[in-house]
């Protein structure tokens, strides 16, 4: 991997061995900004890709990550709700100064700073998804209870209610 990606790759890669978790992280051949370009490229359910959205707190200024199943639109108000406070999809500066990441590669793990973190529930629906490794080209391997194991994150419904 070029330089740029090495550094944030190799801080989800510590974070990985740190919970316990030696999990390789895969180059995909193309970036994937997207839940249905990941799904493509690794010849899975696009429903299998743990998108990492990040929220800001409207109050607190707290980052809020949700992992949702990349076939599910996220509810904001769902989100506001369980963190007690109304919430922001958050802009690229904030993702990258409480994450350490670029939107399309925001990690579960290895972030710069703690966050409350959010998993859809139909995430567990899979006997396995791929999260994020760093960079929107890298991706790994996981179950969602190791997931909920190396995040300590809360399981909920995250969904937006399908519409008419």
């Amino acid at each position: 991997m070029a330089d740029t990606l090495s550094l944030s790759v190799q801080r989800v890669r510590d974070a990985l061995q740190a919970h316990g978790f030696g999990r390789e992280i895969v180059r995909l051949p193309a970036s994937a900004h997207t839940s249905a370009e990941a799904a493509h490229q690794l010849g899975c359910e696009v429903a299998q890709i743990a998108k990492s959205l990040v929220f800001r707190g409207r109050t607190s200024g707290r980052a809020v990550l949700v992992i949702a199943s990349g076939a599910n639109r996220v509810d904001e108000h769902k989100i506001a709700a369980l963190v007690s406070e109304p919430v922001d999809k958050a802009d690229a500066a904030f993702v990258r100064e409480r994450t350490g990441f670029a939107i399309g590669g925001v990690a579960p793990v290895g972030h710069t700073e703690p966050v409350t973190t959010l998993i859809d529930e139909d995430l567990a629906r899979w006997p396995e998804i791929w999260a994020a490794g760093g960079h929107p080209s890298t991706v790994f391997r996981l179950r969602v209870d190791e997931l909920i194991r190396m995040t300590g994150g809360r399981v909920t419904l995250v969904k937006e209610r399908a519409r008419k």
